[in-house]
């Protein structure tokens, strides 16, 4: 009797497992492009968008956009703007292609610049708010959504608003801010030069994603902790909502603190060590997506963690008089205290429902996945370089639909060589850890695009620090071994039941 429940109980643990683990993908690397090879001083590979009308990838860098082709990667056309301050993002919708340019003075108002993806000429710029940092069409094509951050410079601290321009003139239609009859919900929302609730928030837009419907934007606001929703029914912000703090101390939620308590062994390996923390962190989330799961819309953040421009806000924890192993630890000046600190960044990527409540966050898994593939950030000697500020740092994310799963791309922005963690979110509730996609010679993945094109699945990488642009195609693995062995498994339950009843 002892076997048969054993053997039922395996049998069972088998089938649950087998329905129930990540799907597995493949990824074959079919080219990177190094820009270096462009032939402009100073150009990088920092945001990238797909058009499917003339098969190119756009990649913005600091001195403008590279064109390359998808199916070699050579470059097609370099695009100059250095004339007009920074490229600093691009999306295209429709044959245009909309590049957002910070002024050669970021504290200025910014621009967007127009291009037709075919002949690659000039359709028009329009003028927007201060460092435009991200751009993001609604899914109709009808309107361009501009993320003005505003970031402080030189004692000048633009307002920080969202730039909303028809697409048929190029003209802006509205500008939303964050003055007016704004809900405030959730909890540690930072603040600055004003009070919650008050008409001068120093809020600085970072990051968009639209709703499928087209009905609501969502706007990160990194330096805040929190996300606004922009309704584009009435043109206006209705809510900023905090995205709260993660524990560290919480099991699951581990960190190396200090990036003092290196040990260098013979093979000059550096060994980190996670471990609980007192200390809790801002999720202040950096690049995001949405998807839609049974009519209910979700965001996928990478929770990078980011002090302001200007440093004012941030210190090292042994200046608030802590010591020990949490002495090294970055974190705010503005909400810290010795017995209560607060880092930058969760070190995870999270998945909120539209409300900002939070569905799934990854935990550790990102800093144990890196540190177990060797892939944690070390200097030339073999020393730890980020434990005491965001670890690997997740930065962008980019989501694709293979097969009957929906999968998240999270690039690790720290990592010692370029890393990209992959996690299936089909289930908000319970993703889960697929694997890891590895460059080498790549390094700081920035802006990650996914698409499809010709059947086939594709996700790019722009790599700012090693001014490369990667290409991999993406499929699903099918899984004989494993649903023969669920079919044994379930084969054996049958025999083991018929034999007890006989």
């Amino acid at each position: 009797m002892k076997e048969t429940v054993t053997a039922l109980a395996a049998a069972a643990a088998l089938a649950a497992a087998s329905l129930s683990h990540a799907a597995p993908l493949a990824w074959t690397k079919a080219w990177t492009y190094n820009h270096a090879a462009t032939g402009v001083t100073g150009q990088t590979s920092e945001i990238l968008s797909f058009d499917a009308l003339t098969q190119s990838l756009w990649v913005v860098g600091l001195k403008g956009v590279d064109v390359l082709g998808l199916g070699s990667g050579s470059l097609l056309q370099h695009i100059d703007t250095s004339a007009f301050g920074e490229a600093n993002s691009v999306a295209i919708f429709g044959g245009q292609a909309a590049v957002a340019m910070a002024a050669p003075v970021k504290t200025d108002l910014g621009s967007v610049r127009f291009y037709n993806t075919a002949t690659r000429d000039l359709l028009g710029s329009t003028t927007v708010g201060a460092l435009p940092d991200m751009v993001a069409f609604t899914p109709d094509g009808s309107r361009l959504l501009v993320a003005n951050e505003g970031e402080p410079s030189n004692l000048v601290d633009p307002r920080g608003s969202v730039s909303i321009i028809d697409v048929a003139s190029r003209s802006v239609s509205a500008t939303a801010g964050f003055s007016g009859n704004i809900s405030f919900n959730g909890s540690h929302i930072r603040t600055f030069d004003g009070i919650q609730g008050g008409t001068t928030m120093d809020f600085e837009p970072e990051y968009i994603a639209v709703a499928a419907d087209g009905s609501k934007a969502f706007v990160v606001l990194q330096e805040a902790n929190a996300v606004a929703t922009l309704d584009l029914g009435s043109n206006r912000i209705t809510t900023v909502t905090g995205l709260g703090v993660k524990d560290f101390s919480l099991p699951g939620n581990e960190i190396d603190p200090t990036d003092r308590d290196y040990i260098v062994g013979n093979s000059g390996a550096t060994h980190q060590k996670l471990r609980s923390v007192d200390a809790r962190g801002f999720y202040m989330p950096d690049g995001m997506a949405s998807y839609t799961v049974g009519g209910q819309t979700f965001l996928v953040m990478a929770n990078e963690g980011d002090a302001r421009a200007d440093g004012e806000d941030e210190t090292r924890a042994g200046d608030l008089g802590v010591t020990g192993e949490r002495a090294r630890l970055t974190v705010s000046s503005r909400e810290s205290t010795a017995g209560d600190l607060y880092a930058f960044g969760a070190r995870s990527f999270s998945i909120r429902d539209a409300a900002g409540h939070l569905v799934f966050d990854s935990g550790s898994k990102l800093d144990a996945e890196a540190i177990a593939r060797g892939l944690y950030p070390v200097d030339n000697q073999g020393r730890d370089e980020r434990s005491d500020n965001k670890g690997v740092e997740p930065e962008g994310v980019a989501l694709a639909r293979i097969g009957d799963h929906t999968y998240a791309f999270i690039g690790l922005e720290r990592a010692a060589t370029g890393a990209v963690a992959v996690f299936d979110i089909t289930d908000p509730a319970n993703a889960s850890f697929v694997d890891m996609i590895v460059t080498d010679g790549d390094l700081s993945p920035e802006g990650l695009v996914a698409f499809e094109y010709g059947g086939t699945a594709y996700l790019a990488i722009a790599n700012e620090v090693s001014g490369t642009t990667t290409l991999y195609s993406i499929s699903a693995v099918p899984e004989p071994g494993t649903y023969a062995m669920l079919l044994a498994g379930v084969g054996v339950v049958g025999w083991l039941a018929r034999r007890r009843g006989g």
